[in-house]
């Protein structure tokens, strides 16, 4: 089984919610108005999907989508 892991640079998310938007099965806004990865371990190519979107959705380029080696 292929793994993923998703980074975030969370003190630099600007809060737009677009990752929200595009893959809310795997993100979420916090109580500082910050989005977050609900997991950061991702197996299934729907994740993947949902959680490519969200990284070329982010506006300032903060998310990060990458194969664990």
């Amino acid at each position: 089984m292929v793994k993923y892991n998703i980074s975030q640079k969370h003190a630099e998310c600007i809060g737009c919610q677009a990752c929200v938007n595009v893959c809310p099965d795997n993100w979420v806004m916090d109580s500082s108005g910050k989005a977050k990865p609900k997991k950061t371990v991702i197996t299934t190519a729907e994740e993947l999907k949902c959680n490519k979107e969200a990284e070329t959705s982010c506006p300032v380029q903060i998310i990060k989508v990458s194969k664990v080696k």
